[in-house]
């Protein structure tokens, strides 16, 4: 019987939505989608902030409704059947061990702000940052909550600070009239939805909770609401004191409040970055042993320590990222497109999922669900031919899942045929 005394408690888990979400993106995505859309940068962060919010809500009814590790698949496989859920619990086995190394990429841009490294040099240090995960990981997840909490109060009270010395020394704006185009908010939108990505990830979290029926719905929305005001209050704050340095955030915190801001917004995006890629790694191992027990995967991966952490499945997790970080070094890829193509897979299962509450969840959820349902296919829009990977990878994963499930099917009627015959043969 798995012990839940040291469960992860509503404020914990705003803390550790919150972390994740904020990641290595809160000081360095508001910069990127200002060089897209300029004003309508703010534009992109609210309407995201907005839609996105119906998305948590149904995420949270549905993990408070029906708990598992597997989150979205598992969500699937209950709406449309065992093939679906397959195929989007494989689809996010296979896309995270990419996307958290583009996030310890970008984890790094703060790192080479604080020291110059040479490529070499980081490298080596990416792969020491996976075995740290794994450490933080082997007691289970909500140590590492109570930790990233602490974290999240630190951003906030630095980006308050800064706010407050905007205020306070910045003249009153005058009204900007500048004509943005909507293609180019909808392309800063796609881009910032990879701050967002993480609310599914707390699906896969549902039974570390102590209460998740009480407590997981209101732990998202903390967690989304904060999140999504610190992003716009960043954006705005680049937008009033604009600067060419690589990482905007830090000139402004040089400008607003005298110095430290290399030093100040280096370790809270490194250790955001961490927050992020840490959250990914638990839930994706917890998926992978999920599977595993199901038979999708090698029962390999199903063994727990004491802790009730799959560690095999962390191990291998861990490793695999480990090989997309070498190989990223070798091929030089370019990390935008590696996000953009990881942002697509997601919006794909944030699309099956708000498809799978449409029969799952109570009528009155519907208009959340058909908000949800909205944002996705505004997202696709936005990010346009980058949905290929996505494409790409779900047809390339169902024929394998099909044949497997087929497979598997067979082997059950046969054992059962089996034994049916072995009862009525008469004793002798």
């Amino acid at each position: 019987m798995t012990i839940k005394n040291h469960g992860i408690g509503r404020w914990q888990g705003a803390g550790l939505m919150a972390t994740t979400l904020l990641g290595t993106s809160i000081f360095i995505l508001p910069q990127m989608t200002i060089n897209i859309a300029q004003q309508g940068a703010l534009i992109a962060w609210l309407l995201l902030t907005i839609a996105i919010i119906p998305v948590t809500l149904v995420f949270a009814r549905l993990s408070a409704l029906h708990p598992h590790a597997a989150g979205p698949a598992y969500f699937a496989e209950q709406a449309f059947g065992r093939l679906t859920g397959r195929v989007i619990g494989v689809i996010f086995l296979f896309v995270v061990p990419i996307g958290a190394p583009a996030a310890i990429l970008m984890t790094f841009q703060f790192v080479n702000a604080l020291v110059n490294l040479t490529p070499l040099a980081q490298l080596l240090m990416e792969l020491g940052t996976l075995l740290l995960l794994f450490l933080l990981n082997y007691r289970g997840i909500h140590v590492s909550a109570k930790l990233q909490f602490l974290l999240t109060l630190m951003i906030v009270i630095v980006v308050l600070l800064l706010l407050g010395a905007a205020t306070l020394t910045l003249s009153v704006p005058v009204p900007k009239t500048t004509f943005v185009e909507f293609d180019l908010i909808m392309l800063a939108a796609g881009l910032a939805f990879w701050s967002f990505l993480g609310v599914e990830a707390m699906t896969h979290l549902a039974d570390d909770f102590k209460h998740p029926k009480r407590d997981m719905i209101p732990a998202m929305m903390i967690g989304t609401l904060l999140v999504g005001a610190l992003y716009l209050a960043c954006t705005w704050l680049l937008l009033e004191v604009p600067n060419n340095k690589p990482l905007a955030m830090a000139a402004a915190f040089n400008q607003l409040l005298g110095g430290y801001g290399t030093i100040i917004i280096g370790a809270l995006g490194i250790a955001g970055g961490l927050a992020t890629v840490n959250v990914y790694t638990a839930s994706v191992a917890r998926l992978l042993c999920s599977f595993s027990q199901d038979g999708i995967m090698p029962r390999y991966f199903s063994q727990k320590n004491q802790f009730q952490v799959p560690t095999r499945a962390l191990a291998s997790i861990l490793l695999l990222m480990a090989c997309v970080l070498i190989f990223t070094y070798v091929a030089k890829l370019n990390i935008e497109d590696l996000i953009a193509w990881v942002n697509g897979v997601f919006v794909v299962i944030y699309l099956v999922s708000m498809l799978s509450a449409w029969r799952l969840l109570p009528s009155n959820s519907r208009p959340l669900i058909f908000l949800g349902i909205l944002l996705c296919l505004g997202l696709v829009y936005g990010l346009a031919a980058h949905m290929l990977y996505a494409l790409i990878l779900i047809t390339s994963v169902t024929p394998l899942l099909y044949w497997q499930l087929q497979y598997q099917m067979g082997k059950q009627i046969e054992i059962a045929s089996l034994k049916e015959a072995t009862m009525s043969e008469p004793n002798i």
